[in-house]
């Protein structure tokens, strides 16, 4: 049997295969009661979930589940096992409302500015955990490429080690992003962002032929681009962007993406707008009107005002 290109799923057809207990790591229930039935009594504080040919089984519950539950969906990360349950709910009741707009703009250095000055610090949880998680998979590279049924228990906790380390920041990233999201909703109506398109960002540098010398190369400034794409897939611009939209849309709050050009090099002040204005990364200084302030709160000033006139009826 040949193994083809892509994942495990594209393989030449052959003798059946063994599919051992690390094969599958979710088993999804179409419905509430067939094959499983969530249990959840009001005045018992144990849940427990019951399985087909399993019975039931204690779950720590970390909040009340509202609604009516559809689906019910088992998954293991490493040597944890989650259940992941989609209820159906009627329309909540909107956050009153507070009569703020925000204009938020998104950086490596800070993790995001908002129009009125503030700042949100960058956490960079992949960079503090980069030391143990290459250590990690220094050890588990020690290890020969065999089949999957014959990795030995020390190659399984390497393994275990790895993916446990990877779903710790996973989980911090995500916290981080819900609790910074949940204050914007909380605290203003309208909040305007720039529409990135991270997976642009995110390209590596294409190389550039020396045509003097063929075969070789030209510098193109790959290392500094790595650097900075590990930094944004590190801060999960994307991750967070999707969890304010949904939070927002829960709130009845209202959220707006807005076009990225030019919101750093555009004075708020005068309008005039050049690339001399931004002289540093955080520095904004107007080569017209002399306006200084943080690059950051210009960008997410800009942001604010694109997105109101967007937001704006306009006329015929």
């Amino acid at each position: 049997m040949t193994r083809a290109a892509g994942s495990r799923w594209q393989r030449t057809p052959g003798c059946p295969r063994f599919r051992g207990v690390n094969w599958f790591d979710t088993v999804d229930f179409p419905k509430d009661g067939d094959g499983c039935r969530w249990d959840a009594t009001p005045h018992d504080p144990v849940t427990r979930v019951r399985f087909q040919g399993v019975g039931h089984v204690k779950v720590h519950q970390h909040r009340p589940v509202v609604g009516r539950v559809k689906t019910v969906s088992v998954k293991r990360e490493g040597r944890k096992w989650f259940v992941v349950l989609t209820a159906e709910q009627d329309q909540p009741e909107p956050l009153p409302a507070t009569g703020s707009v925000v204009g938020i703009d998104m950086g490596i250095a800070n993790f995001l500015a908002d129009s009125n000055g503030a700042f949100v610090p960058n956490p960079r949880h992949g960079r503090t955990n980069a030391d143990r998680l290459a250590s990690a998979q220094q050890a588990l590279a020690r290890f020969p490429r065999v089949r999957r049924d014959k990795r030995t228990a020390h190659h399984r906790r390497a393994v275990g080690k790895v993916a446990k380390l990877h779903g710790k920041v996973r989980r911090q990233r995500l916290d981080h992003a819900h609790k910074t999201a949940l204050g914007l909703v909380r605290e203003h109506d309208f909040i305007a962002h720039e529409d990135l398109k991270i997976r642009n960002m995110v390209k590596t540098v294409a190389p550039k032929p020396d045509p003097g010398q063929p075969g070789s190369f030209l510098p193109n400034g790959a290392a500094a681009k790595t650097g900075l794409n590990r930094s944004i897939s590190d801060a999960g611009w994307g991750v967070f962007r999707a969890i304010l939209n949904a939070k927002a849309e829960r709130a009845g709050r209202e959220v707006m993406a807005v076009d990225p050009r030019d919101t750093s090099r555009r004075c708020p002040e005068c309008g005039h707008t050049a690339k001399e204005n931004r002289p540093t990364q955080d520095t904004f200084h107007c080569v017209s009107c002399g306006h200084l302030a943080h690059a950051d709160t210009v960008g997410a000033v800009n942001v604010l005002r694109a997105g109101l006139v967007r937001r704006e009826p306009q006329p015929a």
